[in-house]
């Protein structure tokens, strides 16, 4: 060995001996705590860090990968049509739409908190084709069908917002189609395999149906070839029975025909020290602390996406809701949140929906106790407004003598005063007078009101315009 090769070596030695010695304890190295350098190797720690990472990366998983799972879950629910199929449910066939032909009631189990002011559309659409969306002249009538891609994001609006309403064709584009459009129509690119069209036509109280139910007929989608497609149901999703890891296996699945999205490309690789991978999920060769943080994170994921709430709710005078539905950004906890009681939810901009759960002081709302909701003015919209009533308990419409679910702006007979105030009294037993006339009818136990504003104007978006108070009456 000559001089040269063994001085370098003796300098190779010597820099690996010091990269291994500690380093003396400064400010800038006590963020590793010295007993780790010394006990790194040790069972204890190795199964701590084990399921630690374990945790973080299964919390992680969870709020990414659950609108995912969630809405292969749901879309195999809304092509499940019922026979005979209820008037209240928008089920339908793969690749097909599906009306509901009666407004929302307290027997319409389908959707908690589904809003008395629109019947509700359905399309689950199997994209190996473009589809082309028709929809017909509604002459100014309010409607709105969205587009939501795999991961729950709602990618396109079409509607009297966004739109107009006039008629027109939209073709929708699976991804890395570069087929030619044909004239008249415009191109909506949909960024998943499969897409949910999720639809609201507004319905007035007590006007003649017949016309609305036959503008629902003018509204279709089907295939751009006109060929039915040859696949007709989709595939079940795996039993996962019991299974503590039953989540991942349903996300393993639908991650076969939803891909990862470049951007997530390097979180999703991290998850191969949980067992998942583009090819499934095999938890066999992980170790049991590893498991072990894993089984607390997926019980603390969904805990985690309701945090999101803290930063992404407006709470004003009393009202709250969740801002951002349409434009998640890397808020992956908040998409996880808004894909469970928030599926389906519209931006700001389409509506607004303030949920009211507690009166003046601060107190549960009930049944037993007298309130009234006094609007200053009527909520500044283009479109209309509603306040409906919800059980605490199951969420559904609440049943009454009057068959009402809502008051607003198409609420027939509907008092308002002079000053162009509108009082609305909340109890289960029907007020005397001329209160009778703006009656919210109360369940006798626990529950809540949302405000819908459809279309509302800049003065709401802006916060501008004040949200009534909610006071019990002695």
């Amino acid at each position: 060995m000559n001089s040269r090769i063994a001085r370098l070596l003796g300098i190779v030695v010597i820099t690996g001996l010091t990269a291994m010695a500690p380093l003396p304890s400064t400010a800038a190295t006590r963020d590793f705590p010295d007993e780790l350098l010394t006990t790194a190797g040790t069972p204890e720690v190795i199964a701590k860090g084990q399921e630690a990472d374990g945790y973080a990366l299964a919390v992680s998983a969870y709020t990414w990968g659950y609108p995912l799972v969630r809405m292969e879950r749901v879309m195999r629910e809304y092509v499940d049509v019922p026979s005979p199929k209820p008037p209240t449910s928008y089920r339908a066939p793969l690749n097909e739409m599906g009306w509901a032909t009666k407004l929302a009631n307290p027997d319409a189990k389908d959707m908690p908190t589904a809003n008395n002011d629109t019947y509700y559309m359905s399309a689950v659409l199997n994209l190996t084709e473009p589809y082309v969306l028709t929809v017909p002249d509604t002459r100014d009538r309010y409607y709105v069908v969205d587009l939501f891609n795999m991961w729950q994001e709602l990618e396109h609006y079409v509607g009297r917002r966004v739109t107009g309403t006039k008629a027109g064709k939209f073709l929708i584009a699976p991804p890395g189609w570069k087929g030619k459009v044909p004239a008249g129509m415009k191109r909506l690119d949909i960024s998943t395999n499969k897409v949910w069209l999720w639809g609201r036509l507004q319905v007035k109280q007590g006007e003649d149906t017949a016309p609305v139910l036959a503008l629902q007929k003018q509204f279709s989608v089907k295939p751009l070839s006109g060929k039915t497609s040859n696949i007709t149901a989709l595939p079940p999703l795996p039993d996962i029975g019991n299974d503590e890891f039953g989540f991942f296996k349903h996300l393993a699945f639908a991650l076969q025909s939803t891909s990862v999205k470049p951007a997530d490309e390097a979180l999703f690789a991290q998850y191969e020290r949980i067992g998942l991978t583009k090819k499934g999920f095999d938890p066999s060769k992980l170790s049991e602390a590893t498991r072990k943080g894993m089984s607390r994170g997926l019980k603390d994921g969904p805990a985690v996406a309701a945090a999101s709430m803290v930063g992404s709710s407006s709470v004003r005078n009393g009202w709250s809701w969740v801002t951002g539905l349409d434009s998640f950004g890397y808020d992956y906890p908040l998409r996880a949140l808004v894909s469970g009681p928030y599926l389906g939810g519209q931006g700001e901009r389409e509506a607004m929906y303030p949920l009211r759960y507690t009166d003046s002081e601060g107190k549960p709302l009930s049944g037993a106790n007298r309130y009234v909701v006094k609007l200053d003015s009527a909520p500044p919209v283009d479109a209309f407004w509603s306040l409906t009533m919800y059980n605490a308990d199951d969420k559904m419409l609440v049943p009454n003598e009057l068959n009402r679910y809502k008051v607003g702006s198409d609420t027939q007979g509907l008092k308002v005063a002079s000053d162009g105030s509108i009082t609305i009294p909340i109890q289960a037993n029907k007020p005397e007078g001329e209160n009778a006339a703006n009656w919210l009818p109360a369940p006798k136990g626990g529950f809540y009101v949302i405000l819908r504003m459809y279309q509302p104007k800049q003065e709401v978006l802006d916060n501008k315009w004040k949200l009534p108070q909610l006071t019990r009456v002695p």
